[in-house]
């Protein structure tokens, strides 16, 4: 249930689209902001996820979630990056776009289904399951472009940005925690000694 929450959590925060109005300073300041106001709520409701002894009280959480990431898309969908980051502002949020049906339908099975073994093994847990691997994948992959941006040249005037809004992406999408394995969240742990 841990990987759960964290997959989750992670999953909660970022969005956007554009090209071009803000500096980059402003963008990572507006980021900032966006996080400052959605990471106490998110780390609310994965103390409930973590809590959840059913699946129904596990899709209320998620539902919240779901909410609260609408809420951080729309507002960072505001923002207009700045040109040289632009296309890293699209590989964050795209994925946010995704990740929103994904949880919609888990929330959505989790109220249906009465026990966690049906659940468990549920397309809907699955697929989140997908998208969690996906969001971990889009972690990796944002740092090596803006990496390449940066090995570009594009921040010679701000040489802090590249280090700053990797913490900042890093925080919104939970780069740091996705669980290690995350095809294994939702799933049982293995009992020692046990063989299958």
């Amino acid at each position: 249930m841990r990987q759960l929450m964290a997959g989750i959590g992670m999953a909660l925060l970022a969005s956007g689209c554009g090209g071009g109005g803000l500096t980059l300073t402003e963008y990572v300041d507006g980021l900032n902001a966006i996080n400052d106001r959605t990471v106490p709520q998110a780390e609310v409701l994965i103390s409930e996820l973590e809590r959840a002894t059913t699946p129904g009280e596990a899709g209320v959480a998620i539902e919240g979630m779901m909410a609260l990431r609408i809420e951080s898309l729309e507002a960072t969908e505001e923002l207009m990056p700045p040109e040289p980051i632009a296309d890293l502002h699209e590989l964050m949020v795209s994925w946010e776009r995704r990740l929103v049906p994904v949880e919609e339908s888990f929330a959505a099975q989790a109220a249906a289904t009465s026990g966690w073994g049906e659940f468990l093994e549920s397309a809907e847990v699955e697929a989140y399951r997908a998208a969690l691997i996906e969001g971990k994948a889009i972690c990796t992959e944002y740092q090596a472009r803006l990496d390449a941006t940066a090995d570009r040249g594009a921040f010679a005037d701000t040489p802090w940005i590249p280090t700053e809004l990797s913490e900042v992406v890093e925080a919104r999408l939970g780069c740091q925690l996705f669980p290690e394995e995350p095809e294994n969240v939702f799933r049982p742990a293995p009992v020692p000694g046990a063989s299958g």
